[in-house]
């Protein structure tokens, strides 16, 4: 049971706003590992900046994998070449940018191995993503599902909606398509690292 702190939920390549929570709140940050697992979020999902706007790369689980399916048994499904395809649009959509060239090398294993499960996936690039944005944290993960903590612990589980445009205010910075579509707030955080490169950590 959390006393106090920041729960947040585990996400792919997760947005903007996500991490300016985590950073707000470290070190006293936990991440949800024992809910069950909610289609269409950003559990499995992230949203990157294309030619043509905001594109979701989703990452696909194995059928079966309902709301009674706990986050940690969820199984990603390789019935057809997601990760190169995914890869592949990463390359697309960035490789103009300033940082790319910097990162893609760390990135590019996670588009090539095959992980069982979707949040050992999801941890793993978290924990690349925190030391490329050098936020100095150790993850604490939680022991069992508790649905409400009160007011000691901010709950952040449902705080982030795919489904929803961000109406928070952010401070627009240069995006590689910007003059197509203006800024786009709170897409998946490899979207401000390669824009951003270093000065992410100042950013968020």
């Amino acid at each position: 049971m959390i006393e106090k702190g920041a729960l947040l939920p585990m996400f792919y390549l997760p947005p903007v706003a996500w991490f300016s929570q985590f950073n707000a709140n470290k070190p006293d940050i936990f991440i949800e590992a024992e809910e069950h697992f909610p289609k269409q979020t950003y559990r499995n999902r992230a949203t990157i900046y294309s030619p043509d706007g905001a594109l979701s790369l989703v990452v696909p689980v194995v059928k079966g994998s309902k709301v009674h399916t706990k986050i940690k048994d969820v199984r990603i499904s390789y019935d057809f070449r997601w990760q190169r395809l995914q890869w592949m649009s990463l390359e697309a959509c960035y490789r103009r940018s300033a940082y790319f060239e910097y990162y893609e090398d760390a990135l590019v294993p996670f588009y090539q191995k095959q992980y069982k499960f979707l949040f050992d996936f999801n941890e793993e690039l978290l924990q690349l993503i925190l030391k490329s944005i050098k936020i100095p944290t150790s993850i604490q993960k939680t022991q069992t599902y508790e649905s409400d903590y009160g007011a000691e612990v901010l709950d952040l589980r449902n705080a982030f909606s795919s489904k929803k445009e961000y109406n928070a205010e952010q401070k627009p910075y240069f995006q590689v398509f910007e003059e197509r579509h203006r800024f786009i707030k709170n897409l998946s955080i490899v979207d401000l690292l390669f824009n951003q490169g270093p000065r992410s950590i100042d950013y968020l």
